[in-house]
């Protein structure tokens, strides 16, 4: 099992993600350009609309083209959600007033009572805590402890 990152940047335009399509809720046809796809393989690949999220597919079945040469095509598992949103919100911490813009993805049919435990997740995954109304960003966490 290798793990492939086809997360957006221009910095490897031969290494590619050409189209990745939700076939099934945790299903997805992936295609690509480059790098050994194998079964088993992880694929990190970025969300439609976002600029830093990513999501995590695994490979179970990849057939490779013979053309175009280097492209593959691939079934993937990967994060169940209905109809996925992106959001963007901002936090500041309560002790040094350090600002905190960051993405968070999350499942539009659940509505917006879903979108605050998501953003605390997403949060705490960034290094910041919350507790209540209050965020702590990791170098001032660092130093209460």
């Amino acid at each position: 099992m290798v793990e492939h990152d086809f997360r957006y940047n221009l910095f490897n335009p031969q290494h590619t993600l050409i189209e990745c399509r939700s076939l099934a809720p945790g299903r997805y046809q992936v295609t690509g350009n480059g790098g050994s796809i194998h079964n088993d393989d992880v694929l990190l690949v970025t969300l439609k609309g976002s600029k830093t999220l990513s999501m995590r597919l695994t490979v179970e079945k990849v057939r490779h083209l013979i053309n175009p040469p280097g492209q593959w095509v691939a079934v993937a598992s990967g994060p169940v959600f209905g109809e996925l949103a992106i959001h963007q919100w901002q936090v500041n911490c309560d002790s040094c007033q350090a600002n905190l813009d960051f993405e968070f993805a999350v499942d539009a049919k659940l509505g917006n009572k879903a979108q605050q435990p998501a953003a605390v997740a997403r949060i705490a995954e960034l290094g910041w805590t919350t507790q209540g109304d209050k965020h702590t960003c990791p170098k001032c966490r660092g130093q209460a402890q």
